[in-house]
């Protein structure tokens, strides 16, 4: 493990504690770092809505998000378990889980996955969503690297509930549906961009993500202005 490069995730975590930050860039910083530091070939965020739902707010790459969106739509896996008991969800092999969740667990080796682990992000009795991890070869996860996970979820929970007022839980649910509407911005502007330049889904995301960072802007803010046209964006990509 890159010692140097996870104190330096624990401090981009951290550092969201005081500052306005981008939402679903945070979410994306969270699941990169975990499958560049971790027992990890894959990541995904899921967070519950002001109704309670969960949500994927986060994918290391589309292969992730597309089975995180099956897991919801099916209602079964260890994300939806992990989310509900508040305890970790550890499956070494998922070929022994069809039992368990006969629907994921064939999907997730359809994509590829041979084990999957699920993290609550939780801050004491409340929980707001949970960090799956996954990796393709079966096998136990390295028992250093847990730990590690959980702490980088509790640290990005943290910065979640910043604003610790009266009002938290209102102040979290108008946060978390911001950032939901802006993913769908991010989606839409995704897919246009793939189109117009011939790339996939993730180069089309890592463009808009390096054109919002090179010119401080938010992710949702760039993709607003590539779906309706209002600027030229003529960097974006090159």
């Amino acid at each position: 493990m890159d010692q140097q490069l996870l104190a330096k995730t624990f401090v981009e975590l951290a550092d969201n504690l005081v500052a306005d930050f981008d939402l679903i860039d945070f979410l994306r910083l969270l699941t990169d770092r975990c499958v560049d530091m971790l027992d990890a070939s894959a990541a995904g965020v899921l967070l519950a809505d002001r109704d309670g739902k969960l949500r994927v707010m986060a994918a290391s790459d589309e292969r992730v998000r597309l089975l995180e969106l099956f897991q919801l739509q099916n209602d079964e896996g260890p994300c939806l378990e992990c989310f509900r008991t508040g305890v970790p969800v550890i499956v070494p092999d998922l070929g022994t889980a069809t039992a368990r969740w006969p629907r994921f667990a064939a999907a997730a080796q359809r994509s590829g996955f041979g084990a999957v682990q699920a993290l609550p992000m939780r801050l004491r009795d409340e929980i707001v969503g949970a960090l799956n991890l996954f990796r393709t070869a079966p096998g136990p996860f390295d028992p250093a690297a847990t730990p590690v996970a959980q702490g980088l979820a509790d640290v990005a929970t943290i910065s979640l509930l910043q604003q610790r007022t009266a009002e938290r839980s209102t102040v979290l649910n108008e946060q978390l549906q911001t950032a939901l509407n802006s993913r769908v911005l991010i989606e839409q502007a995704k897919g246009k961009l793939a189109e117009r330049q011939g790339i996939d889904m993730e180069q089309a995301f890592t463009a808009l993500r390096g054109y919002a960072r090179a010119h401080n802007r938010r992710l949702a803010d760039v993709a607003r202005a590539l779906i309706d046209s209002s600027e030229p964006l003529t960097d974006l990509g090159s």
